[in-house]
This record gives structure tokens, sequence and C-alpha cells, in this order.
């Protein structure tokens, strides 16, 4: 299968910061990417915007509602026979409700300097490697 031919898919992800940590979650073992870590948001339904799918992913996997966001950085991966991915980070400066756990095996709050010790997926690593001033 030709890199072309592969489903496209757009992805809007959240940055939280809290008192200088990030939160990030950790997939389930039995979905795709079992026990990957990676930052709350998810897939841009057709018709939606990228601002749109990231306000309904956070309140399905959180509970929150975002008040103020930011789109902060963008970058493309391929998962060779699976799928090309775009995504768009915002940084969620400010949200209603409380963060609470509804999909994940773990959501917890990370030092920045910390991020590359977790098994990121693999389009997350731009993002923290631009985060922690890895090359």
């Amino acid at each position: 299968m030709s890199q072309q031919s592969l489903k496209h898919i757009d992805v809007a992800a959240a940055l939280i910061f809290r008192e200088n940590r990030l939160l990030v979650c950790q997939r389930g073992a039995g979905g795709s990417f079992p026990l990957k870590w990676e930052f709350p948001g998810g897939k841009v339904e057709q018709g939606e915007s990228f601002e749109a799918a990231l306000r309904r992913e956070l309140k399905e996997e959180l509970g929150i509602e975002i008040e103020e966001a930011t789109e902060m950085f963008a970058c493309q991966h391929t998962y060779p026979a699976i799928c090309r991915v775009s995504l768009k980070f915002f940084e969620v400066h400010s949200f209603k409700g409380s963060v609470s756990n509804r999909i994940f095996q773990t959501v917890d709050w990370v030092a920045v300097s910390e991020l590359p010790k977790l098994d990121f997926l693999a389009a997350d690593l731009p993002l923290i490697h631009k985060l922690t001033g890895q090359r």
C-alpha cells in the first residue's frame, strides 16, 4: 500500500498545563496502539473543525468544557500500512469542570522534562521534542 493511498486522519489534541505539569493519557490495553501515551483529544469528524473536535473529545474523555484554547503546534506523521495523521495541538488556557478519567488506562500530570521517559505515540514526538528542546 502506497503512502498516498493510506487513510488520512485529522486529529486535534490538547495541552493542558497545571503547576508546570502537563496532562497526559495512557491508552487502554485493548485498543489500537495499546498502552501508548498521548495528549487528550481525538479524530476530527467529517464537517467538524479541529476546535470543535477538541471540545467534543475533551468533554467525552475528561468531562471538561474548554473556555479558551489556542493552536500552538501542527505536524504530520505516517504510520506505515495504517494511516497518515495530521495533528493540531492546542494549548488550553481555561476550562470548566474537573478532569476525570472516562476512557483511559491512566491519566497523569507530568513535568515537561519527564515526557521523553514515557512511551508516546510516534505522531506526538515532534511536539515533545519541541517542548523539551530535543532534536
